[in-house]
């Protein structure tokens, strides 16, 4: 059964609401939603396709009306995947008065600026950064972040059951120094030991280095079957020409930053092979993600995503803030604890581009993924598709959230 779009949803929503502004709206004519994450730098193909993403969305809403007449309103700020000045840039967003923010591709930004969205009581909800802390640090009962992105602590144990699945049991690591690192490499040394396995090799960098041979030596001189990295797109780049330099014929696995450009078309035909957990792959597999997908290149006139993840999250994570606020009955009282509770209390499906999301959040629960949604991905012929072709089958049903306990609060 055909199921409708994202915009006709929405245009269905704003028809039970009279469409005249109320006195509030005609003194504040638009809706401020902060946008935030890392536009130029390294990490600037992560950034924009996510930006790209909520910019689709928001010029989607808005020729609908926006909210009873308010048209949203970006107020964007560039993090330059900089942790301190992502902190800066988040509170010159609260100090602007947005209602709620959109954001973080970087995890160690995201993390440093949890407290100044938490403090104004201004909901964020992350689309991309995926450390498993950014939502476990603050119990969900009180905390005002969300995030849409398949946290680490599924990614990671997705992908380590496939490499023991597939017999490699001496497994090295590389991970970087950032808090994404760090937190990454916890869930990737728990996920092993779910096998009562450990690590062959343990190795840590900065970001930033442009050589990685002697890591990479380590890494294979440990006679690891395989290659697990928890970094960024350049430096994955760097331990995969390494690799290939080296004649270290093993395959690189990971998150899904494997699937960034900064890595494939960097890495070349060390890329070749590569394995990672995926969300969404870009292609016209269902009548929402051809649509999301013509529409994304006619909007930004290109033939070409990025980064597809970050997109697809970014612009389901906007019709889902978009959603809540319509859910909003009272609507002189349109603030941050409103908000909130709308995103907790949403029992109306959305039907997005990367999943089916219906109770995308709970009082308990600010992870809209679920294990189910994830997929393996691979790099084949310098293209990210589908690793496995069950997997493939699979992504034709646009997948539900399923019922999960959400990972144990963490004490900081």
């Amino acid at each position: 059964m055909t199921r409708p779009h994202a915009t006709a949803l929405l245009a269905a929503a704003l028809a039970s609401f009279v469409l005249a502004p109320t006195a509030a709206a005609q003194a504040d004519s638009q809706i401020k939603i902060g946008l935030i994450g890392p536009f130029t730098g390294g990490s600037a193909d992560f950034g924009n396709s996510m930006r790209n993403g909520v910019e689709l969305a928001v010029s989607e809403i808005n020729a609908l009306g926006g909210y009873v007449g308010r048209k949203f309103e970006l107020v964007v700020r560039d993090d330059k995947a900089n942790p301190e000045l992502a902190r800066q840039m988040s509170e010159e967003l609260v100090k602007e008065g947005v209602l709620a923010t959109i954001g973080f591709c970087n995890s160690g930004n995201a993390v440093k600026s949890l407290d100044i969205y938490q403090k104004a009581r201004v909901p964020l909800i992350v689309p991309c950064a995926t450390s498993t802390p950014i939502t476990s640090t603050i119990p969900a009962a009180e905390s005002y972040i969300f995030r849409t992105s398949a946290r680490d602590s599924l990614q990671v144990p997705f992908v380590v059951n496939e490499v023991v699945r597939r017999g490699w049991t001496r497994v090295a690591v590389l991970a970087d120094s950032t808090g994404y690192g760090n937190a990454g490499l916890e869930d990737f040394t728990k996920a092993l030991a779910a096998h009562k396995l450990k690590p062959a090799h343990v190795g840590r960098f900065d970001i930033g280095v442009k050589d990685m041979t002697d890591a990479v030596k380590a890494a294979r001189d440990s006679n690891a079957q395989v290659l697990f990295t928890i970094t960024v797109g350049p430096e994955n780049a760097v331990i995969a020409r390494a690799r290939e330099a080296l004649g270290w014929k093993v395959a690189q696995v990971g998150p899904w930053g494997l699937t960034f450009p900064t890595y494939i078309d960097a890495a070349k035909s060390a890329a070749e092979g590569t394995l990672m957990a995926m969300t969404f792959v870009a292609e016209p597999s269902n009548e929402r993600r051809a649509t999301f997908l013509s529409n994304y290149r006619r909007h930004h006139k290109t033939d070409r995503i990025a980064v597809p993840i970050a997109a697809a999250q970014a612009y389901d994570s906007t019709y889902l803030l978009a959603h809540a606020l319509m859910s909003i009955k009272d609507r002189s009282k349109l603030d941050g604890p409103a908000i909130k509770h709308a995103l907790e209390n949403n029992d109306r499906p959305y039907y997005g581009v990367v999943a089916t999301y219906k109770n995308a959040f709970s009082s308990t629960d600010h992870d809209a993924m679920t294990e189910n949604m994830l997929y393996l991905g691979t790099v084949r012929n310098g293209v990210v598709t589908f690793a496995n072709p069950d997997d493939a089958k699979r992504n034709l049903i646009v997948q539900r959230k399923v019922s999960a306990a959400p990972p144990a609060t963490t004490v900081r």
